[in-house]
């Protein structure tokens, strides 16, 4: 018989940042969204940078999370995400990731040499996500550079 609900954990190296029953995760994998229901197939996926989803019987709307790189594993009965980072959308500070999204742009834009491309296009790949997180869940007004 399958199970009724998944159990969510996520962890980030600062702390545990969720545990909780849920009807569905989707999880931002490197090649796109994986959606999970209870009794999922077992499997091991590696994060990209963007919004984690969770649905619980208490509510209609799924609830979001930024995720930063890391990876998950999927179980019928539990997911445990193993982030970098990972953020509530009430915990994001808008003008801190509006400003990093100005100096990651900045940085892309220039013509230094010695810039770290890699660590640039994560800086503004997170900016964004976490804007958007806010603008989709809070209704924050969000400045356009």
């Amino acid at each position: 018989m399958l199970p009724d609900a998944i159990e969510l954990i996520v962890v980030t190296p600062e702390r545990q940042l969720l545990r909780e029953t849920v009807l569905e995760v989707t999880i931002p994998g490197l090649e796109g969204e994986l959606g999970v229901l209870p009794g999922h197939a077992p499997l091991m996926t590696e994060l990209g940078i963007g919004e984690l989803t969770y649905r619980t019987a208490m509510s209609s709307r799924p609830t979001p999370l930024s995720v930063i790189r890391g990876f998950a594993e999927v179980l019928p009965d539990r997911v445990t995400v193993l982030a970098e980072t990972a953020e509530r959308a009430e915990e994001i500070d808008v003008s801190r990731a509006e400003a990093a999204l100005a100096r990651a742009e900045k940085r892309l834009a220039s013509n230094d040499t010695n810039i770290d491309w890699d660590r640039a296009s994560v800086a503004l790949a997170r900016a964004v996500i976490r804007i958007q997180i806010v603008r989709k869940y809070r209704g924050a007004p969000v400045a356009t550079p």
